[in-house]
């Protein structure tokens, strides 16, 4: 592409804000978390766990829900803690979760990935990671060559946390960076020398980890183009296998430590897409393979192996290669995904442990997926992950008759005329001047989406 139709392209993507960069969901799950209700409680959660083929693989999520600090962007389930009896408590819980879960099982199901989320993961002592993977492996037949990724706050990480990791299997680390600038990270409760990021990259390149990844954020507080590509040039000298480019989805009705920022230092909209849109041109004329809506690989990693090969998935943990189809969560909050349908577990630490100190699946509300549902779901994920479906195939792949999916056709229209997407008969592809509007296309296929209401983030 020519400067002239980088410039031009950019131009007709800010005209388009006003129309496509409204609020929307991130599509990590169809259907979303909105739709999730307490109707699929523990007793439908331990039907569907004793019917899972028992020589089928799984991923496996653990939730940790504890951060030294509160970075005020923050949309996760986390609590400050100071001392470590709480966070072994938690584990001791865990545990338990997964007993209670093991008597549900029909078997000893194989595990292929494991990944720790939060919250901060590295606030786990050597002693609480040995005993949480202990559990693990206690339920699961883990296997040989399994995946054990895991979040990383780089202030709080210390090199006995990384061997220990290591010595449990733990093969790729994302290291959360956000943005180095400092007036950007005062603003958000964040101080984060690049020095630190340095000193944790040299330990895990020592120990051998397979991939060693990046989290930036654009759309933050104070923050303008050049500090979002100032941040990239040193990230880059790093030569992470690959990066997450976020923008920032400012929630305080949902998340109130947010209301700490200063909605007037927020970035427009068009800074917003100028700064994401910068962002990616930096990281692909770097080498970088873009995958998705917002990922980026070195070209040997298994994600752009994974992309090259049409193999990339969209679930609550961002883009990633394809794997089980089942996802177990384990933890407070943490989300399970099923053939039969998707289960979330008590957000708040007190009523999850309560539930499971009583023996009972901490189970809090989900949704069980028709075959409606799964059709939308699909054609929702490969348009997130591949920008590019044809309809007649997915919806005969599933059972439905050919124009099922026609409820969408006003929408499409008018994608179409404003070139979002190209069409080919049945095969619809989202253009280049329609990727950073992806999630308002794949609205277009959403049968519970209320425009009106204002729960969702800014669509870019």
């Amino acid at each position: 592409m020519t400067l002239v139709e980088s410039q031009t392209l950019q131009a007709r993507r800010r005209e388009l804000l006003d129309t496509y960069g409204v609020r929307a969901p991130r599509y990590t799950s169809y259907p979303t978390a909105v739709q999730f209700t307490p109707t699929v409680n523990a007793d439908l959660y331990a039907q569907w766990l004793a019917e899972l083929p028992v020589d089928e693989a799984v991923s496996l999520y653990v939730h940790i829900p504890f951060c030294r600090r509160l970075c005020w962007y923050c949309g996760c389930n986390t609590r400050v803690v100071n001392g470590g009896a709480s966070i072994s408590r938690y584990v001791s819980r865990l545990r338990d979760e997964l007993a209670l879960a093991q008597a549900r099982l029909p078997g000893r199901l194989p595990a292929s990935q494991i990944h720790l989320g939060g919250g901060t993961p590295n606030v786990l002592t050597p002693d609480d990671l040995t005993a949480l993977f202990g559990g693990l492996r206690e339920v699961f037949d883990v296997a040989p060559d399994v995946e054990i990724s895991a979040e990383v706050d780089p202030v709080v990480f210390t090199e006995d946390w990384a061997r220990a990791a290591v010595s449990h299997g733990l093969t790729r680390v994302s290291l959360g960076v956000q943005d180095l600038t400092p007036a950007v990270q005062r603003a958000v409760n964040r101080n984060e020398p690049f020095s630190v990021i340095v000193d944790a990259v040299g330990v895990l390149r020592r120990l051998g980890l397979k991939s060693v990844n990046f989290d930036v954020m654009y759309g933050l507080p104070r923050q303008g183009f050049t500090d979002v590509l100032n941040t990239l040039d040193q990230l880059l000298t790093l030569r992470p296998d690959r990066l997450a480019l976020f923008g920032y989805a400012h929630v305080p009705w949902m998340k109130s430590h947010q209301k700490l920022i200063n909605d007037a230092e927020l970035p427009d909209a068009i800074e917003r897409l100028d700064q994401s849109e910068a962002a990616s041109e930096r990281l692909v004329a770097e080498g970088y393979v873009r995958i998705g809506l917002d990922h980026f690989a070195l070209p040997g990693d298994t994600l752009a192996k994974a992309a090259e090969d049409g193999r990339v998935m969209r679930n609550f943990q961002g883009y990633g290669a394809s794997g089980p189809q089942t996802l177990l969560g384990f933890g407070a909050s943490a989300i399970s995904m099923l053939r039969e349908g998707i289960v979330q577990n008590q957000s708040a630490e007190l009523a999850w442990g309560q539930a499971v100190d009583k023996g009972v699946l901490p189970t809090a509300r989900g949704v069980a997926l028709t075959a409606e549902d799964r059709l939308r779901g699909e054609v929702i994920e490969r348009l997130m992950c591949e920008f590019t479906i044809d309809l007649d195939e997915v919806t005969a792949a599933h059972g439905f008759a050919k124009g099922f999916l026609g409820g969408a056709e006003p929408t499409l229209a008018t994608l179409a005329a404003d070139g979002l997407i190209s069409r080919s008969g049945a095969e619809i592809s989202v253009t280049l001047l329609g990727r950073p509007y992806v999630r308002a296309v794949c609205a277009a296929f959403d049968a519970y989406l209320e425009p009106s209401a204002k729960r969702h983030a800014l669509a870019v």
